[in-house]
């Protein structure tokens, strides 16, 4: 939040310029006061956070009447003592209120300035929109490639067939093209041609006209009509019946329809984007598919890797899930890296949808709290590469931090932290590269120093605490060893 404006509220006045040097220190423009009446006169939205401290009774009561003013107000960031007083008497969600710790340490604060940026609504475009036009979420080859692909084919308006295992995210390019194409400010109308009744479909894509059947007292338009000048999404068109392909093959050619009960033709003018989890070829070959619409659809294929084959891109795709909940309101968590480690072994067969499935899962049960891989399922840790670190019985225990820890060797193949002189050819993933390099250095000085951690500290310059936080997030404690 570089450059954000900050209101630190707390009638401890040395606490709150303690508060007011660290956000200067990480470039926020910090304004303290003890009393809200002192604000009372701007607009809530005019700040980035506020953080709260101590504050009681009617000046409370007036804090949080000021906030209310506007639903687009600044996040709330609530130190740890006075934090479930705030939730209790604001009516706020976890989500929505965050806590703060004490004393304050700058990781915490830096990230929760983050979050708060990130919760904060945007104006200039729905969130909806926003991940619309940036497409797949992840930076593996497999990803970078359909985003190409998508640059390439959005600016003409060229039948698109996105084919993929189900939930990996077909709509989500389909939605792409549309927001980055000539007819991004016209209606994507999205029909799942697998959902409705066969004897339904035509009436839903073309429309009818009244009394055209039983039930149709009045005209109603169809989904084609719907997205004129726009995008017609037909997910899943693999499960189309042969009867509606050969009016759908007509409509690729002519772009013309017949309303059901209609006497006469509507002009039609949309792009199609078909998508399906089937193999249309073999689906020819059997004869539930037509040779000729598939021709007509496959203009410019578009493959979704399944997320098995895409693993590196996991950290980025559970960041931006979790910011889809808490842009949502539907809470937050987060997800320790023993957990993401876990789930990297395992085979997903859901894909994208059933790890955005468990995402809002996990908020549900450990809402606002670090996962462990612990915590996770039992289908999701069962192929754990740590299987020691689900089963560890003491996580919650405090360390001693002057008792010797037994040292695991380091993760590297050579026992070193792994250090590359350049980037790779096909990219790496960043994070887990230093997570890689901290843990192994971490591991080399309790080596050093015997297992005592105090010591341990001393060489990697770090106060004894930090490192007994850094032990229990990478699951070092007495009984693991990796």
């Amino acid at each position: 939040m570089s450059e954000g404006r900050v209101l630190v509220i707390d009638t401890d006045e040395e606490r709150a310029q303690e508060l007011r040097t660290v956000l200067e220190f990480v470039h926020c423009r910090a304004q303290v006061t003890d009393r809200p009446a002192d604000i009372i006169d701007t607009s809530p939205r005019d700040w980035n956070a506020v953080i709260l401290g101590r504050l009681a009774g009617q000046a409370l009561a007036q804090l949080l009447e000021w906030l209310r003013r506007d639903r687009m107000h600044a996040p709330l960031l609530v130190l740890q003592p006075y934090y479930d007083a705030v939730l209790k008497a604001s009516g706020l969600d976890r989500s929505a209120c965050l806590q703060l710790d004490t004393p304050v340490r700058y990781v915490q604060l830096s990230e929760l300035l983050r979050r708060a940026e990130q919760m904060q609504p945007q104006v200039s475009a729905a969130p909806s929109t926003v991940r619309a036009q940036q497409g797949p979420t992840g930076n593996s080859a497999a990803v970078r490639r359909v985003r190409r692909m998508i640059e390439q084919v959005a600016g003409f308006d060229t039948t698109v067939l996105i084919t993929g295992e189900s939930g990996t995210g077909k709509e989500v390019v389909a939605r792409a093209i549309h927001e980055r194409s000539n007819r991004a400010d016209k209606p994507f109308v999205a029909v799942n041609c697998g959902a409705i009744p066969h004897e339904l479909l035509e009436s839903e894509l073309f429309g009818h006209e009244k009394g055209a059947f039983t039930g149709a007292i009045t005209a109603r338009k169809g989904r084609f009509e719907m997205a004129d000048g726009g995008t017609l999404f037909l997910d899943e068109i693999g499960d189309m019946p042969l009867s509606m392909q050969v009016k759908i093959l007509r409509v690729l050619q002519e772009r013309t329809f017949e309303r059901v009960g209609a006497n006469r033709s509507s002009q039609c003018d949309v792009r199609i984007i078909a998508a399906t989890h089937r193999n249309l070829e073999d689906a020819i070959v059997k004869g539930s598919f037509r040779e000729d619409l598939y021709y007509r659809l496959n203009v410019f294929p578009v493959e979704m890797p399944p997320l098995r084959e895409r693993l590196e891109d996991l950290p980025l795709l559970i960041e931006d899930l979790i910011r889809a909940l808490e842009r949502s309101g539907h809470g937050s968590v987060r997800l320790g890296s023993d957990a993401v480690h876990a789930l990297r072994a395992y085979h997903w067969p859901g894909n994208v949808r059933e790890l955005s499935n468990l995402i809002e899962r996990l908020a549900v049960l450990h809402p606002g709290a670090s996962v462990r891989v612990a915590d996770l399922p039992p289908r999701y840790r069962a192929q754990s590469p740590l299987p020691a670190l689900a089963e560890a019985e003491d996580f919650d225990e405090p360390i001693d931090e002057d008792e010797a820890l037994p040292v695991s060797p380091a993760l590297g193949d050579d026992g070193t932290p792994g250090d590359i002189a350049e980037l790779p050819p096909e990219g790496m993933n960043l994070k887990d590269h230093i997570e890689h390099i901290e843990l192994t250095l971490i591991r080399q000085a309790l080596e050093q120093a015997g297992g005592v951690v105090a010591h341990a500290a001393k060489l990697l310059s770090t106060r004894r605490t930090t490192l007994v936080e850094k032990l229990r997030k990478y699951g070092l404690n007495r009984e693991v060893a990796a």
